[in-house]
C-alpha cells in the first residue's frame, strides 16, 4: 500500500521528503536531509529532502530487481493501464505540480504547467506503445520452421535526469521503461527533486507493485556513482552534462552495460536573406530566452547573412531588450532565474569574458540586482559580430545568451553551424523550398527544423543529436523500444512425427 511522502518539521512550514522503496516512503537510512531552496527567493525553502547514499541505493536496487521477475512476465495491457492511469492522476494535478515545478525550477508558471502537461501526454503515449506489435515474423528456409522474433525487457534500469525539465524528461524515459517490462531506479537532479516526487506519486497511486519504480534522491556521488557502477544495473539513461556523459560511457563500457546518453547542444539558427524577419526574430527569441535558455535546444548561435545582419540585429535586441525578467509566478514575467547562484554566477562570467573579445554587447550583459537580488537572474544577453571560432560561438552557455554570427552565403553559413562538436537541433528560416531540403540533407544535428525555433519536441518522435551530443541512440516516440528492450529470435520446429 502507498503512503504518503514523511512529512516532519512539525511546526514550520518545511515538508520534508523520503525516498520512494518498495512501495514505502522512508527517509534516507542516515536520516540526513538536504534543502531545497527557490532560485527566484534564496530565502524560501521548497523542502528538506532525503540525503541518501549506498544503503539507500542498494534497498532501491534490491527491490527493482526482485520486482522485475514477475513485471517482465506482466501483461503489457496491465502496464498500459497504470501509464493511463497515473496520467489521468497527474492531470488532475497539472495546476498545483506546475506551480510546485515553476517555484523549484524558476521556469515562468505557464512553462511549468506547460512541461505538467506534456508529461500527461507523454504517459498516454507510452500507454499506447505497450500495446504495439513487439516481434516480426521471418520466413525460413526450411517450411516446417516457424521462425519470429519478440522483444524482451533489459531488467533494473538506471535514470538519472537533470533539472531543466524536471518532469518531461523523467516521464520520457521512465514511461517507456514501465511500459516495456523494466523496472527502474530512479535518481532525479538534487535541484528539482520534489517535481520528480510528484510525478512518482502518480504512478504509485495508479497502482504499479512494489519495487518497480523506485525513487532515491541525493548527491552525483553517493546516489549516482554507486547506482551506475552496481552489476544489477543492466542499462543506464542519462541526460546531462557532456562531461558526465564521458565518464558514465567508460564506466558503462567497463562492465558491459547498455547506456543512453543525451548531453549538451551549441545549436544554430540560420537566418537566410529571403526569410520573413519579424517571424524569424519572434522565434529565434523564443528558442534563445524562453526558459531562461536552459534548455539543451535552445538557440544560442543566430548565424545570419551578411545583407539583413544589421537589420536583423536591431529587431533583436528590440525584442531582447524588451523581454520581462522577475518572479516566474507572476503572470507578466517572461523569463525567471537561473537555476541557481553558482549557474548565475557562471553565465555571468562566461558574458564578461565575452566583453574581452570583438563580439560586440548590445544587450544585458550579467547578473541583475535590485528588486530581484535574492534570486539568480541574469540579463537576457545579446552580442553581434561573433567569431565563430569563439568560446561564444564554440562553448555551450546554458544560459539566455544569443550571439549572431554574420556570414556571405548558405554554404558558409552550414560550414559555421557544423564546426562544433554538438548537434542536437538546428534551424533555418527560408522561403526557399531547395535552400530548405540542402539543409534539412547537409546540416549535422539529429533535430532540423525549417521556418521554427531550434527548441521544442514532440513526444512521437525520436529525440536526439549527433557528434558529442549523444550516444547515438535516440529516445521518445518508436525510438524508445530500441533502448529499452532486447532482440529474441526463436527457431520453432515441429516434433517429428511418429
Amino acid at each position: 500500500m502507498v503512503a504518503s511522502p514523511p512529512r516532519s518539521d512539525a511546526g514550520t512550514d518545511v515538508e520534508t521528503f523520503g525516498n520512494y522503496i518498495n512501495d514505502e516512503w522512508r527517509p534516507a537510512a542516515s536520516g540526513a536531509t538536504m534543502e531545497n531552496r527557490n532560485p527566484a527567493n534564496r530565502d524560501e525553502v521548497i523542502g528538506h529532502f532525503a540525503a541518501s547514499g549506498q544503503e539507500d541505493v542498494e534497498a532501491a536496487i534490491a527491490a527493482a530487481d526482485e520486482a522485475y521477475r514477475t513485471w517482465r512476465l506482466s501483461s503489457p495491457i496491465t502496464r498500459a493501464n497504470i501509464l493511463h492511469k497515473a496520467a489521468n492522476i497527474l492531470e488532475s494535478r497539472i495546476p498545483d505540480v506546475g506551480r510546485e515545478l515553476t517555484r523549484e525550477e524558476g521556469k515562468t508558471l505557464k512553462e511549468g504547467i506547460g512541461e505538467t502537461t506534456r508529461a500527461v501526454q507523454i504517459l498516454r503515449y507510452f500507454a499506447g506503445e505497450a500495446q504495439q506489435p513487439s516481434g516480426e515474423h521471418y520466413p525460413s528456409a526450411n517450411p516446417n520452421t516457424l521462425l519470429y522474433t519478440t522483444r524482451e525487457p533489459l531488467g533494473v534500469v538506471a535514470v538519472i535526469t537533470p533539472w531543466n525539465f524536471p518532469i518531461a524528461i523523467p516521464a520520457w524515459k521512465i514511461a517507456p521503461a514501465l511500459a516495456f517490462g523494466n523496472t527502474v531506479v530512479f535518481k532525479p537532479a538534487s535541484n528539482t527533486p520534489l517535481t520528480a516526487l510528484r510525478f512518482v506519486e502518480a504512478l504509485a497511486e495508479a497502482g504499479l507493485p512494489a519495487g518497480v519504480l523506485n525513487l532515491v534522491t541525493g548527491s552525483a556521488s553517493k546516489v549516482g556513482d554507486p547506482l551506475v557502477q552496481d552489476p544489477r544495473v543492466v542499462a543506464i539513461s542519462f541526460t546531462g552534462s557532456t562531461e558526465t556523459g564521458a565518464e558514465l560511457r567508460q564506466t558503462a563500457a567497463k562492465r558491459g552495460a547498455k547506456i543512453q546518453l543525451e548531453l549538451g547542444g551549441k545549436n544554430p539558427a540560420i537566418v537566410l536573406a529571403d526569410a520573413d524577419l519579424e517571424h524569424a526574430v519572434g522565434q529565434v527569441v523564443a528558442g534563445a530566452m524562453m526558459s531562461t535558455g536552459q534548455k539543451c535546444t535552445a538557440t544560442s548561435r543566430a548565424i545570419v547573412d551578411r545583407r539583413i545582419a544589421d537589420r536583423f540585429t536591431e529587431l533583436l535586441a528590440d525584442r531582447i531588450g524588451g523581454l520581462k525578467v522577475g518572479d516566474p509566478l507572476a503572470a507578466e514575467t517572461q523569463i525567471g532565474p537561473l537555476i541557481d547562484d553558482r549557474a548565475a554566477d557562471r553565465v555571468a562570467s562566461e558574458v564578461d569574458a565575452a566583453k574581452k573579445t570583438s563580439a560586440e554587447l548590445l544587450v544585458g550583459g550579467g547578473r541583475l540586482g535590485g528588486a530581484l537580488e535574492r534570486g539568480a537572474f541574469v540579463a537576457p544577453t545579446l552580442f553581434t559580430g561573433v567569431e565563430p571560432e569563439s568560446r561564444l560561438g564554440q562553448h555551450e552557455l546554458f544560459g539566455p545568451v544569443l550571439g549572431v554570427i554574420p556570414v556571405d552565403s548558405m554554404e558558409e553559413a552550414i560550414a559555421v553551424a557544423n564546426q562544433v562538436k554538438f548537434g542536437l537541433s538546428a534551424s533555418i528560416f527560408t522561403r526557399d523550398l531547395g535552400r530548405a531540403l540542402t539543409f534539412a540533407r547537409e546540416i549535422e544535428a539529429g533535430i532540423v527544423h525549417v521556418n521554427s525555433e531550434t527548441a521544442g519536441a514532440e513526444p512521437q518522435v525520436p529525440f536526439g543529436g549527433m557528434k558529442g551530443s549523444s550516444s547515438y541512440s535516440r529516445e521518445q516516440g518508436k525510438a524508445s523500444r530500441e533502448f529499452f528492450t532486447q532482440v529474441k529470435t526463436v527457431y520453432m520446429d515441429p516434433p517429428p512425427s511418429a
